[in-house]
């Protein structure tokens, strides 16, 4: 085992050899699918995936990470922590579950520091049925122009506008509105796209080569960014499907030391969204019961997290910023995804652990 400290790394390319050097250490099958486009140090990009187990295996654990970009810096060091954990692998293994780690599922993301992907797309809103007319947001569209405004950082007429929004409406509604998910300005914040991305499509083909032998499914998909700093929150990863939260909350709720949570019946701290990623365990796995809860790891407030996604959004649309204005947003941007201090990746190692051990007993469950 390695200390948890040791498992997280500073950058993308470190993360990504750290991962595979972890697996092959630890025997795992891999895959690799690479990325169209390099890295931010021109560095190759990819979608790892290593299979801890049988690949016929009725019971199959997915543990994925960087789904937003920046997100797998917290992410990565859980998966590879995970891999050198031999009592962990032993427990899997003798319940005869397998395990499949999927790395940075958004790796442009990851290696450019951006929470969205290169379509510049939050890949968790973009699994759309894009045959059928879009959800609409109108409460973001009366916010776009003011969360993105000409100069940054933004003047005193802007925060005012802002505070103002949030003083009548409330803060829940500002951060509904702004992270709900939009599908009508392709600069803006939270864009869910308007067909799939590259991660999309990727992900549905690891799932299809993968997962298709399995009869138990369960996922675990690792975030940051809501919630106290430290605090893990078990969001149940479901549709609207009151058997599956109901097992979700009997693996993963501790005796009600670790509640779980939904989107649907407003005991979560995140918005009711659309377009979720764990959609394609039912649409490419229908012949698994499926069972998943995103483990969302608090760092900063909510209002610090979106002004973070402003100044980054910001960047995007001046890449002629100056340099020193460059640099502070994308270490804001890191800071608030990734808190740097060995108390905060202890507390997601621990955290990340209870709930790999919890998911193995509930999927060998009768």
């Amino acid at each position: 085992m390695i200390s948890p400290q040791a498992a997280f790394s500073p950058s993308y390319a470190r993360a990504r050899v750290q991962f595979l050097e972890g697996a092959a250490t630890a025997g795992m099958s891999i895959t690799s699918h690479n990325h169209p486009l390099p890295g931010r140090d021109g560095e190759t990009l990819a979608m790892d995936v290593a299979l801890d187990g049988a690949p016929d295996a009725e019971r199959l654990l997915i543990v994925s990470s960087a789904c937003h970009g920046a997100e797998g810096y917290c992410g990565s060091g859980v998966q590879v922590f995970a891999a050198h954990d031999a009592e962990w692998r032993a427990h899997a293994r003798a319940a005869g579950v397998a395990v499949l780690y999927i790395h940075a599922l958004n790796p442009h993301g990851f290696s450019f520091v951006r929470r969205v992907t290169h379509e510049n797309v939050d890949l968790n809103r973009n699994f759309q049925d894009f045959s059928q007319p879009l959800p609409e947001n109108p409460a973001y569209a009366e916010l776009h122009a003011l969360l993105l405004p000409a100069d940054w950082p933004p003047g005193p007429d802007n925060q005012a506008a802002i505070d103002a929004y949030v003083a009548t409406h409330g803060l829940l509604r500002y951060q509904a509105a702004v992270s709900q998910g939009q599908h009508a300005f392709a600069d803006g914040l939270f864009f869910g796209g308007t067909a799939p991305t590259w991660s999309n499509l990727t992900l549905r083909q690891v799932l299809r080569s993968q997962a298709q032998k399995a009869r138990r499914l369960a996922w675990i998909d690792l975030h940051t960014g809501l919630g106290p700093s430290g605090v893990g929150e078990r969001i149940c990863a479901c549709r609207d499907d009151p058997a599956a939260l109901a097992r979700a909350r009997r693996w993963w709720d501790g005796r009600g030391q670790t509640p779980v949570t939904s989107i649907y019946d407003g005991s979560s701290t995140s918005a009711r969204l659309t377009g979720l990623m764990w959609g394609a365990a039912y649409e490419e796995c229908p012949q698994a019961e499926y069972t998943g809860m995103a483990l969302e790891y608090g760092t900063l407030p909510i209002d610090e997290v979106i002004n973070a996604l402003r100044g980054d959004h910001w960047l995007h649309q001046h890449p002629d910023a100056p340099a020193a204005l460059h640099q502070a947003i994308k270490q804001r941007m890191l800071d608030t995804f990734y808190v740097n201090t060995d108390t905060w990746r202890a507390q997601v190692v621990a955290q990340a652990r209870q709930a790999l051990f919890q998911a193995v007993d509930g999927l060998s469950a009768p």
